[in-house]
């Protein structure tokens, strides 16, 4: 409807344009917008397009409004036209119009509220990409619901999505689990010795260690004094970084860097595995997973620093390689080659990203934690240097998720093995309220996860009461069935526009009609959250038209007009369920 009406006037300002005209030339349409009026005194849609264009056009906005009005093509789904306050232009519209957008509805179905608006621009969406150093935890849950929904709702409005994972496992935190599966298997083969305070100390860990217990015996045993022997002392007495690396090099020594390698691998191959079948059963799926040891041993790391060097944008300092980050906006400059000749997170994340680009992707977002908030301009820094256009990167921020039960904050923090898994929320709450949940908020705003509520069968319960309401509507298709009726789809849409006049019908008919807007909204606005609050509102009409009206009556004409808008109903809860990744049951 709201295309519909910014062609209506573009079509009147197409008159008005050219020589001799109020216009000296065309407007771009981007210049045309009309909006739903918060007031439906002032009509269902209005534009500022007179007030925008009055400058140009040497009128007076209310005049250069009145010209449009005279301009606009008749068409049946436009009431009257009227000029407001300064110069706006109202629209009201005929029932007409709700009709004909009602039966749009049933012919589009499942692809109701698509648009081309994205005109097939290639995004890549990468999101969670946790390091595989544990299972997935509540935050992880968060960021999986938030990438997985936005690219659902990015290629709803007509853009080419794809979704990635980055595998971080290369570097320290891989070879601190893979130390950690060691010393756990020393435990199982009858050795006593501490573990370290920098370890990771979940019961995954152990089930590692007993996987590799299963594969090697006692080949990678070694006795703890051996193990021990001149290590620095651990906290609290000492500095458990400092240990924790101590032990990692002594772990090589005594079996081996071939044998820790495999450790590594072991442990990577399980915790991937773990992560892949978490969130496959949580809905979340991914197109490439890439894995940033493969990444730098491919040469591409080499190859954006030589662009970069060619460029004349990094320099020797002391040893090491430096990046001139802050000729590019960065805060300060950056190492990418350590003295040691070892490339930084830095080079890996800038060379990462310029790939990205070279794979023909023209948008980039990264769903990040809330702890990277520096992430961003020091990447954009190095796109730019690389000769890409930095605004290419966008990086919507997670913020934390708090987990209750009850009144109690559940402590979380991965190391120390006190956090809730995803797999655990999912098997307690269900996959629909996890997602759901997780949406319910802007992704920039801290979330309280309420574990009662999710799981309440209650009016109270966001999805559980949309749900409810498409699970109605079925309903009411069973008794159809079972008075021995039919549904009339084309007599119904045929009489909407005579037989659906109450102050209800109106009500769900608007409410209906805004989804293709808010599925547009939602994407340009990366906030999947806005379609969670649409399709709340839009279960409230219809669970408050549900009470007040009856549905199938005598008179076929209302019964199959009645069912055609309850039926729209459902379509549209079904479609934005579909793009949330929540369900949509037929009964309850």
């Amino acid at each position: 409807m709201k295309q519909d009406l910014e062609q209506l006037l573009l079509a009147a300002l197409s008159r008005l344009s050219g020589t001799g005209g109020v216009l000296a030339e065309m407007p771009p349409p981007s210049a045309v917008t009309v909006e739903r009026t918060r007031d439906a005194q002032h009509g269902d849609f209005a534009t500022n397009v007179a007030l925008r264009l009055a400058k140009a056009a040497g009128r007076k906005p209310r005049e250069l409004a009145e010209a449009i009005v005279a301009a606009l093509p008749p068409n049946p789904l436009v009431a009257r036209t009227e000029v407001a306050g300064p110069g706006f232009i109202n629209f009201h519209l005929t029932m007409q119009a709700y009709a004909h957008e009602l039966a749009r509805i049933h012919t589009e179905g499942a692809t109701y509220g698509e648009s081309r608006l994205g005109e097939g621009e290639r995004v890549l969406v990468e999101f969670v990409s946790a390091n595989p150093t544990g299972p997935l935890h509540v935050g992880h849950g968060r960021q999986a619901a938030y990438g997985a929904t936005l690219a659902n709702l990015l290629r709803a409005a007509g853009f080419a999505v794809e979704r990635e994972y980055y595998i971080n496992d290369a570097g320290r935190q891989m070879d601190i689990l893979a130390v950690s599966t060691w010393v756990r298997y020393l435990e199982l083969c009858g050795e006593q010795l501490p573990f370290p305070e920098n370890g990771y100390r979940g019961d995954y860990v152990r089930a590692l260690a007993r996987e590799l217990q299963r594969q090697v015996g006692t080949e990678l045993r070694r006795p703890a004094s051996e193990v021990l022997t001149a290590l620095p002392p651990d906290a609290p007495a000492g500095d458990k970084e400092t240990y924790i690396d101590a032990l990692i090099a002594r772990a090589r020594a005594l079996i081996g860097a071939p044998a820790f390698a495999r450790i590594l691998a072991l442990s990577l191959r399980d915790m991937l595995a773990d992560i892949r079948e978490d969130l496959a059963e949580f809905g979340v799926l991914f197109d490439h997973w890439v894995s940033e040891r493969a990444f730098a041993e491919s040469g591409a790391i080499d190859r954006a620093l030589e662009v970069l060097a060619s460029k004349g944008h990094v320099q020797r300092r002391e040893g090491a390689l430096w990046f001139a980050a802050t000729e590019f906006g960065d805060e300060k400059d950056r190492v990418v080659v350590r003295e040691n000749g070892q490339r930084t997170y830095f080079a890996s994340d800038i060379a990462y990203h310029f790939a990205k680009r070279e794979r023909g992707f023209s948008r980039l977002i990264d769903v990040l934690g809330a702890d990277h908030h520096g992430y961003v301009a020091r990447v954009r820094a190095g796109l730019a240097a690389l000769g890409e256009p930095p605004g290419c990167l966008e990086a919507p921020l997670i913020q934390f998720v708090s987990l209750f039960r009850g009144t109690e904050k559940i402590p979380m923090g991965k190391r120390e093995a006190q956090f809730v898994t995803l797999r655990q929320l999912r098997g307690e709450v269900g996959n629909d309220a996890c997602r759901f949940f997780y949406l319910m908020r802007s992704h920039d705003q801290p979330l309280d996860f309420d574990l009662e509520l999710a799981k309440s069968r209650s009016n109270e319960n966001p999805v559980y009461y949309i749900q409810y309401a498409h699970a109605r509507v079925a309903s009411v298709m069973k008794q159809l069935a079972a008075r021995g009726l039919a549904f009339e789809r084309d007599a119904g849409l045929a009489a909407a526009a005579s037989s659906l006049g109450a102050a209800h019908e109106l009500a769900v008919l608007q409410a209906l009609t805004r989804y293709p807007e808010i599925i547009e909204q939602s994407a340009v606005n990366r906030a999947p959250h806005t379609l969670v609050h649409y399709l709340r509102d839009l279960a409230n009409v219809f669970h408050t038209y549900y009470n007040a009206e009856t549905f199938i009556v005598e008179d076929p004409a209302l019964r199959n007009a009645r069912l055609a808008l309850t039926l729209g109903v459902q379509q549209v809860l079904r479609n934005g369920l579909t793009l949330l990744g929540v369900s949509a049951p037929q009964s309850m």
